[in-house]
């Protein structure tokens, strides 16, 4: 007789990325559970889809954006399943699951965020959204997210400029955007992972979000800076926390 079926484990990626960022996960966390990056518009194959992003209104946005995860969540929804949400996929799986939480949906045994400060603050990378191109991508040098070679390549045919600046800020427009929503407290269990030495979403600003968990909240620190996912001990750590829970048919919600 075959045992329950391992629980999801539904990736959300960092602004400018797009599904590869989760490429080594499976191998790590192994049968704890099934990892299922999720790839939204403007990126990757859907490169010729157009992106969210704060150019609309701030609730058709977002309207959207619940929309879009509607539509690549719920029919996962038929087991046990968990969040984890790097740096602006952070703030896009705390605000889901506040949704899935507010109409009554079957919700995630757990969400956890990486990297990300809670919507009450405003990281440094969050807040250069509307800085122009190069005054940006210094800013992302800064911090480690780029070689510093983005910088120093031709404004017109460089591929940092050309490729990835364009959705990186339009991502990180749509942060800003979920930022602004504000947010309340989830009745699930929420873990925050910090990157020992990252600046952009240090340890002290993670465990911020403990006000947005009174179901129960708990802060992990790894090795490393702000893409702390690349290395093992992130999805180690999730592979761990996972293992303890039990695939279990759910019932089908009547909530629209």
């Amino acid at each position: 007789m075959n045992g329950p079926r391992p629980p999801r484990l539904i990736c959300f990626h960092h602004a400018g990325a797009g599904v590869s960022a989760f490429a080594r996960w499976r191998s790590v966390i192994g049968s704890a559970a099934e990892v299922v990056p999720l790839l939204l518009p403007g990126r990757g194959q859907r490169i010729r889809e157009q992106r969210i992003t704060d150019h609309d209104p701030l609730i058709a946005e977002v309207d959207r954006l619940v929309a879009e995860l509607d539509s690549l969540i719920g029919p996962l929804t038929d087991r046990p399943f968990a969040f984890y949400g790097h740096s602006l996929g952070g703030l896009v799986a705390y605000s889901y699951a506040r949704e899935l939480q507010r109409t009554g949906r079957p919700q995630p045994d757990l969400v956890a965020v990486g990297a990300v400060l809670p919507p009450h603050l405003r990281s440094p990378v969050l807040s250069a959204a509307g800085l122009p191109d190069t005054e940006l991508l210094h800013r992302l040098v800064d911090h480690g997210l780029l070689p510093p070679g983005a910088v120093e390549e031709d404004r017109q045919t460089g591929l940092w400029r050309r490729r990835v600046l364009p959705a990186l800020r339009d991502d990180l427009r749509l942060g800003e955007a979920l930022c602004a929503v504000g947010g309340g407290p989830l009745h699930g269990r929420l873990l925050a992972l910090a990157g020992e030495g990252d600046t952009i979403a240090p340890p002290a600003g993670v465990a911020q979000w403990s006000q947005y968990a009174p179901g129960g909240f708990e802060l992990r620190t790894v090795p490393g800076g702000h893409l702390f996912f690349r290395e093992r001990a992130a999805p180690a750590l999730l592979a761990d926390v996972l293992d303890g829970l039990r695939a279990a048919p759910r019932p089908v919600s009547s909530a629209a």
